[in-house]
């Protein structure tokens, strides 16, 4: 069980994880899912003024 326990130095994150590339992957995440949310209620805008 003493494997499964955080150290002080562990405190900062894990050494072998490349933070940079993370970061950017996860920005790129987030800007398409706001991206994508708004091309859809435009869609949904679109069409309710196209079958009224």
């Amino acid at each position: 069980m003493a494997a499964n326990q955080m150290t002080e130095g562990d405190a900062l994150g894990h050494s072998d994880m490349d933070y940079p590339a993370h970061l950017a992957t996860y920005r790129l995440f987030t800007s398409l899912v706001k991206w994508g949310t708004i091309f859809v209620v435009l869609v949904l805008i679109l069409l309710a003024f196209i079958t009224l």
